[in-house]
């Protein structure tokens, strides 16, 4: 019995022994074919590292806002009687816009204006008997406290038939209206609203760290998405004196002008605020080719080596960033290549071949204008 248990045994160790020696053979030759395969040649992008001009500029986003608007009200009740301007038309200054009924108010202004007439002859009679010594000195102020009675009352009609009409404030761009002819109406109801066009102002806000470098005059760029290939250029006119508390940010304003009343109130705007002058020898690369690490920023540089094109990752120190590109300001030098897309699938020393595909070659645009699809 306990010989053919030890048989057993032997036997066991025997089969178990060499199928893990098969299989640790297996491996050791699997991992030494893997160890020495060649890496296979990655298809990258490439530009090559040089300096441009550069400006230092802070962006933030703003909204267009009309120097004047208001909307239209009337100051009384009544009938509409005319209406004397086209939806969206630009109008002036003091130009009728409406007039309601004032038929019983004009017929009211004749009587006071009658009984005006006739207390300015009883004061002119007055006058005279006092000049006569027949009447007292009472008398004559008593007419003429009368006459003057009679010609504010006629000044305060004159003004209640005023409250029937409509002018416009100030030169701008009116609205739909929101009244039809015959339609009663009460004080305040809203007829439309007018809109200054020229100049307009644009608001936005910036950091409160920047409040050393605004002042006003400060040149103010702006891009719309109605016309993205178009840049408007404005002036700071106006910093507000407090720093909002929620946010830490300062509120900034504008001027614009607007000849052509493109920009409209109440429009998205893409601001670029210049804070200095242009500085040479500013190393640019696209922000593609920037690696984003925690531990640092790192780019791939292309190297020649046995005929063949190699990488080797370098780490940066990077600034400034603007539309595509970003600012260099260490480990890289003008004329260095670098990869600009496909970083995934490279390490130290991985061999590579630029596409000369310029479809898929990343953009290096200063100022690039997004076109929705």
């Amino acid at each position: 019995m306990t010989k053919r248990l030890i048989l057993m045994l032997v036997a066991c160790v025997l089969v178990f022994g060499g199928i893990f020696a098969y299989k640790a053979v297996g491996n050791h030759f699997m991992n030494q074919f893997f160890d020495n395969m060649p890496a296979p040649t990655a298809t990258v992008t490439a530009t090559t590292v040089s300096t441009h001009p550069w400006r230092e500029q802070q962006t933030t986003i703003g909204s267009f806002a009309a120097i004047n608007e208001t909307q239209l009200t009337t100051e009384a009740n009544g009938i509409v009687r005319d209406i004397l301007f086209d939806n969206a038309a630009p109008v002036k200054k003091g130009q009728l816009l409406l007039t309601l009924d004032a038929s019983v108010d004009q017929a009211e202004l004749r009587r006071l204006e009658s009984v005006a007439e006739l207390a300015q002859l009883e004061l002119r009679r007055y006058q005279r008997l006092y000049r006569d010594k027949n009447v007292s000195e009472s008398e004559l102020k008593r007419k003429e406290s009368e006459a003057k009675q009679a010609n504010a009352a006629v000044d305060s009609q004159q003004a209640r038939i005023a409250q029937k009409s409509l002018t416009a404030p100030f030169d701008g761009i009116i609205g739909i209206r929101k009244v039809s002819l015959g339609q009663l109406i009460a004080p305040g109801s809203v007829v439309a609203t007018l809109t200054s066009v020229d100049p307009i102002h644009l608001d936005f806000t910036l950091p409160e760290q920047q409040l050393s470098t605004l002042r006003d005059g400060q040149t103010v760029s702006a891009t719309i998405t109605a016309q993205p290939d178009k840049t408007f250029t404005g002036t700071v006119t106006a910093i507000s004196p407090v720093v909002t508390k929620s946010s830490r940010s300062v509120n900034i304003q504008a001027t614009f002008d607007n000849p052509d009343a493109i920009l409209r109130s109440g429009m998205f705007a893409r601001v670029s605020l210049d804070q200095g002058e242009e500085t040479q020898n500013v190393l640019l690369a696209p922000q593609t080719a920037i690696q984003f690490n925690p531990y640092g920023n790192a780019v791939f540089v292309i190297q020649e080596q046995d005929d063949a094109l190699t990488v080797q990752q370098r780490f940066v120190q990077t600034s400034d960033r603007r539309g595509d590109m970003i600012v260099i300001e260490d480990g890289l030098e003008s004329g260095d290549r670098i990869v600009t897309s496909g970083l995934l699938k490279l390490r130290n020393g991985s061999k590579v071949k630029i596409s000369d595909n310029q479809r898929v070659q990343p953009s290096e645009n200063l100022d690039p204008n997004v076109v929705n699809q």
